[in-house]
């Protein structure tokens, strides 16, 4: 007798909150931080700060929806089964733009440090690499992903921990121990309000993929404990790590004026630890894409293996795991196919859909929230009305302020995205006749399972 293979649990809290980490790609705030500077008027730190704060109120949404749907799926499965499962799909395939082409962004950026740096290899045998090893891991398992986690978080921690020093050893030379403390990394006379609100919208992109985890909750040991824990940690942590490096960072150049904002950090990384630490630095930036295109590529399966078990896609395609490895290995290769767009785009127009479909999860897991407290409290459960309406509510209209916020090109490709949604949402309900397929007997017992 043959049994249907399954997902394995075998994550604990360290190793989600490690996986969550690698999707962040913490020194992605070194890659970015002349262009914050630049908006902040050199208050980057004070940026990062509004940010986390912002993104604090989703990362408990999704806490709460984690306890509730201890499934994977992510926003998907708590928009569906809070609020409306057609609204659910259109989140889904929304999240889509996010889940499926953010591996194939990362890939570019690894691809494009290490193209500047040998001209003479073409980009697109870098970001083939990418691709072949990433997928080759994936495949292979969660656990041995798991792994080679731990080794490439570790080396871009260790780049971010030397930075930091010499940045720290770099102001105490020049000022003294006292220069060490100022507050002029989070206002001074260039920056204001306004500055500060513009670039905490731009620094908020660099949180994107915290909630990426929830998409290994049925991997997890003890999911209904670990997976909110691991979501608020990663929100935490991470956003830690961005306000204390962009401080130490503007303290060595105050202000936001660079010659090229785009690569400051690589010119600040030269100027406090000279030639050899600047090859450290562009070796952990591109170890930094290789661990957070890993992360990215794994839940990108996941969201595609759960739409396709509740045949919301088509399930023979989509919603099978590999017999030997456990494994999405059909959603992973098509991940990596997804990637191969990436040798014919620049980063700036890789990067300018991506957003809308986060966003857009964002606020509507926020609003699923609070569709859960009202089923609950009808059904005579009392949940906590801060923690499920008022929280909820700041985090939904904070997430939709950042969603209006994109530029006009992304905003148009979002919507037309969900136009193309829309049609296939009909195609699959009979022109809206009958509800999108509903939660699978695998997944059922899942529930069941982590209960």
């Amino acid at each position: 007798m043959t049994t249907t293979p399954t997902l394995t649990r075998t994550l604990k809290l360290p190793s989600l909150v490690l996986f969550g980490l690698a999707y962040l790609t913490p020194l992605i705030v070194l890659g970015i931080f002349g262009i914050i500077a630049e908006a902040t008027g050199g208050a980057s730190p004070a940026a990062y700060l509004v940010a986390l704060v912002a993104m604090l109120f989703t990362a408990h949404s999704y806490g709460r929806m984690a306890v509730a749907h201890p499934v994977a799926g992510s926003a998907y499965t708590y928009v569906r089964r809070s609020i409306d499962p057609r609204v659910g799909f259109l989140v889904g395939w929304a999240i889509l733009l996010d889940y499926l082409f953010l591996p194939m962004v990362i890939w570019l950026i690894g691809g494009s440090y290490l193209s500047a740096q040998f001209p003479e290899i073409p980009i697109g045998v870098w970001v083939v690499g990418f691709i072949l090893i990433t997928t080759a891991l994936n495949i292979l398992g969660i656990k041995v992903a798991d792994k080679a986690n731990y080794v490439l978080m570790a080396f871009q921690l260790l780049v971010i921990v030397f930075f930091v020093a010499l940045s720290i050893g770099n102001v105490v030379s020049t000022s003294g121990a006292g220069g060490l403390a100022s507050t002029q990394p989070f206002f001074n006379d260039t920056s204001s309000f306004t500055t500060i609100s513009a670039g905490a919208a731009i620094a908020a992109y660099s949180f994107l993929g915290f909630d990426a985890v929830t998409t290994l909750t049925e991997e997890t040991i003890e999911p209904r404990k670990n997976m909110p824990r691991a979501i608020m940690l990663i929100a935490l942590i991470g956003g830690g790590i961005f306000v204390t490096v962009a401080y130490v960072t503007q303290l060595v150049h105050p202000g936001g004026v660079f010659e090229d904002s785009a690569s400051a950090a690589s010119s600040i990384a030269l100027q406090i630890g000279g030639q050899l630490f600047g090859a450290v630095f562009l070796a952990g930036l591109v170890v930094a894409q290789f661990a957070s295109g890993l992360a990215a590529q794994a839940s990108a399966s996941r969201l595609l293996y759960a739409m396709g078990r509740d045949s919301v896609l088509p399930k023979a395609v989509f919603g099978r795991l590999s017999a030997k490895f456990h494994t999405p290995v059909v959603n992973l290769i098509l991940t990596g196919i997804v990637g191969l767009i990436a040798i014919f785009l620049d980063v700036a127009t890789s990067t300018s859909f991506i957003n809308f479909g986060a966003f857009t999860a964002f606020t509507l897991v926020n609003v699923s929230v609070v569709f859960h407290y009202v089923r609950q409290r009808r059904a005579g459960q009392n949940l906590n009305r801060v923690s499920y309406v008022v929280v909820p509510v700041v985090g939904a209209i904070i997430c939709a302020y950042l969603l209006s916020q994109l530029d006009s090109n992304a905003i148009t490709l979002g919507l037309s995205w969900l136009v193309l949604g829309v049609v296939v949402l009909a195609l699959i309900t009979r022109g809206f006749k009958t509800a999108p397929p509903e939660m699978s007997a695998t997944e059922k017992a899942t529930v069941e399972a982590a209960a």
